[in-house]
């Protein structure tokens, strides 16, 4: 009775609420075209500055994406390339669609391209294949095979392309169009120039291959499977079931085995880097010193609590270590160094404080001076200006909810650094190769993305989109009912700061008590609350804003770019801290007079999945239904580079693995939950759900369930999506009932 009566509110309040605008459905919210409107991706400047590259997706289908550009010289923008009519019929294999998933791309068409470093031409792979676009030409098809060319790019010089096929390196030189394979032996276990499954899915390196810088040979890794486990991989489609032999470093098992070697660009026998003595490390960098007889690597340690930077001289093999990162409980991997020409200084990004900050160092791996200090991180070294004494990079010096470009320079006081990006809000930017100009795309709250051009002090020369949320915007017919955000803060339990975002319906009357549902990733590596535009998963808060629920996000601790104090408490402890910070927050939740305390629901994807199963079932007074969307369960199911950092090995004494499994806690469970996975998913294991199925069913625990065939982690597709947040909407209401009560 109560349920049906807070949805019948919940009914009249909707209406009510889009009285001045159209109602905002799941179906228009996947659909196209996007509701963020016409943002870009891929954006990048040429190297002479001259032009602005990016990729825009059609207006029919904002997921399939052109190549297009803005002239600075003209001031006009047009596409270069149409992906459609270059390939009508695009068709990826596994092996491209799982580097994509590692990569997070998500789209289709054109979704990755490069600029000569002459600014003469471009190069971009589409349906496994290589083309070459010269300026004011022809597009050029540079390969044309059955298998897939990956990983392109242009020579440092510009006068090869290299990628990879069937797991070995290649280049084509371009003035006679000759193609030459620089290594052998690539297939089955054995593979060069790629990076391994770790590297891509965890250590954001998603290349095992490097130009030196004058173009004479190339570094390269090569990589043996062979020592990691053999498993099958059931894939549950449409079709019918599809095993897959797949070799996945589940937690304390074998990695791959990983040698780095320099190969010259006329071919032969390549030479092999002493990757130190203990071989199973993580290589985490790789990088030319400008002399281009110098490789730099970055070597991690297997238990990630010492990260070395290692120069070793690329015809005798032999390295030496110019600095090491240390922890107690886990070192972070924050980018490659910039090494300054003509001079053995370079700059280095550190957390040595217990904050990102970057520092000048020499080649013997000494402080020769701190460039930014503060109780902030910087997120990103965009680029130094050796001429003019100055250092660009991103950070939240402005606070934790917005990041910024800021500049600083090489000679001065880290505190005289000065902001280049003015508006509010969430901002990545590209500086050109000349420091002369940046691009800069942010977003708020309440303001789609935006992408300008901006000279290098941050005065706006061009918007590349300008997306104003106007008459003609694909949100302004739902603009009368968005419900913005409202961003505070409060305590943990030791006195630790946390930040959260808040959406209240509209409609609210005075003595009312609404229902309220936490959204919650709560794992490392991420931040939740920002001051950024919703996309997509983002734009479902929304939603349940507008049916009748109050929205709540708690960036717990354990999470990103609040210093590394702020995200040790998770270290061999996972789902216990964070559910403690996520219940303080359901605290403060309960003591709003517009919230309804015996209807709080809980939702969230991947580690948030996991942190809605333990919120559940470790704090079952404190939710009262929650959905659980592709979730590790169990610890030792998940790769090692990843679960090793936070949970040390499975074989340490103390227990953390069993104790942050869900399985421990199962019994717990008595509210409503419903369990959405998908039946494909190369990261988390569908097996995850499975074995959480199945010890639901043996302790007689209901639950729902949901699964996906045929889908990845993500669980993509327009019909797919819908239907998934139909469910999710569906679940609460039935549960908890959207409305005042």
């Amino acid at each position: 009775m109560k349920n049906r009566f807070a949805a019948t509110m919940a009914a009249l309040i909707l209406f009510a609420t889009q009285a001045d605008g159209e109602e905002l459905t799941i179906d228009r919210m996947v659909a196209s075209p996007s509701l963020s409107g016409p943002s870009i991706a891929g954006l990048k400047l040429a190297p002479d500055g001259s032009r602005v590259t990016f990729l825009k997706g059609k207006d029919a289908d904002f997921r399939q994406q052109d190549l297009w550009e803005y002239n600075v010289s003209d001031g006009a923008t047009r596409m270069l390339v149409d992906s459609v009519n270059l390939v009508p019929d695009e068709e990826l294999d596994e092996v491209e669609k799982a580097r994509r998933e590692r990569q997070r791309i998500y789209a289709s068409g054109i979704v990755e391209y490069y600029w000569s470093p002459k600014a003469d031409a471009l190069l971009f792979p589409l349906g496994g294949d290589l083309f070459y676009l010269p300026l004011g030409g022809e597009v050029r098809r540079l390969t044309a095979t059955d298998a897939f060319e990956t990983d392109i790019r242009f020579s440092p010089g510009g006068g090869y392309v290299s990628f990879i096929r069937d797991a070995d390196l290649y280049v084509i030189e371009l003035a006679s169009g000759e193609e030459r394979r620089l290594t052998t032996g690539g297939g089955g276990v054995i593979s060069n120039g790629v990076a391994e499954f770790v590297a891509q899915e965890e250590m954001d390196r998603d290349t095992g291959y490097w130009w030196a810088p004058d173009e004479s040979k190339i570094a390269f890794t090569r990589i043996d499977e062979s020592p990691v486990r053999l498993v099958d991989r059931y894939e549950l489609g449409d079709a019918g079931v599809t095993t897959i032999a797949q070799r996945y470093p589940f937690a304390g098992t074998d990695n791959v085995t990983i040698k780095l070697g320099i190969v010259p660009i006329t071919g032969g026998a390549p030479a092999w880097i002493d990757l130190g003595p203990e071989e199973d490390i993580y290589l985490a960098r790789v990088q030319w010193l400008p002399d281009s007889e110098t490789v730099a690597f970055q070597r991690q340690s297997r238990d990630q609590k010492k990260l070395e930077l290692v120069f070793a001289d690329s015809a005798a093999g032999k390295g030496r270590v110019v600095l090491a990162e240390t922890a107690e409980t886990w070192t972070n991997i924050l980018g490659t160094a910039h090494f300054l020409k003509g001079k053995k200084r370079f700059v280095w990004l550190s957390e040595r404080d217990g904050y990102a900050h970057l520092y000048l160092m020499d080649f013997k791996g000494r402080v020769r001076k701190r460039l930014t200090a503060g109780q902030w991180a910087v997120s990103g070294l965009k680029g130094v200006d050796e001429d003019g004494g100055r250092v660009y990079f991103q950070a939240n010096a402005d606070g934790p909810l917005e990041r910024h470009l800021y500049a600083v320079s090489l000679a001065g006081a880290p505190e005289e650094m000065t902001r280049l990006t003015r508006d509010p809000g969430w901002h990545t930017t590209s500086l050109s190769a000349d420091l002369s100009v940046f691009t800069d795309k942010f977003s708020a709250d309440g303001v789609p993305p935006k992408v300008a051009l901006n000279r290098i002090d941050g005065e706006r020369i061009a918007w590349l989109e300008e997306n104003p949320l106007d008459q003609d915007h694909p949100y302004a017919p739902y603009l009368p009912g968005h419900v913005a955000k409202a961003f505070g803060t409060l305590n943990a339990e030791d006195g630790t700061v946390l930040h959260y975002s808040l959406m209240r319906p509209k409609g609210l009357a005075e003595g009312e008590r609404w229902p309220a549902i936490v959204f919650v990733y709560g794992g490392p590596l991420a931040q939740t609350v920002r001051n950024q535009w919703a996309g997509d998963r983002g734009g479902f808060p929304q939603i349940l804003a507008r049916n009748g629920y109050v929205v709540f996000t708690l960036d717990n601790r354990g999470m990103a770019n609040r210093g590394k104090a702020f995200e040790d408490p998770v270290y061999r402890n996972m789902g216990h801290v964070e559910v403690t910070d996520q219940v303080a927050g359901v605290a403060h939740l309960k003591s709003l007079p517009f919230v309804d305390p015996e209807r709080i629901g809980i939702y969230g994807w991947s580690y948030g999945g996991y942190m809605t199963l333990m919120a559940l079932m470790r704090a079952p007074e404190a939710f009262d239904a929650g959905v659980s969307i592709a979730p590790v369960t169990n610890w030792r199911l998940y790769d090692t580079h990843y679960t090793e950092r936070y949970m040390g090995h499975p074989a340490d004494p103390g227990g953390a693995y069993e104790r942050s499994s869900v399985f421990p806690y199962v019994e717990n469970l008595s509210a409503p939950l419903l369990l959405m996975h998908g039946m494909a998913d190369d990261n988390v294991f569908f097996d995850h759900t499975v074995t959480l199925i199945s010890a639901l069913q043996d302790r007689r625990v209901p639950f729902e369930l949901m699964t996906y065939p045929g889908k990845r982690h993500r669980i993509a597709g327009e019909d797919t999506r819908a239907h998934l947040w139909r469910t999710v909407l569906a679940f609460f209401d039935r549960h908890l009932g959207g409305g005042a009560d």
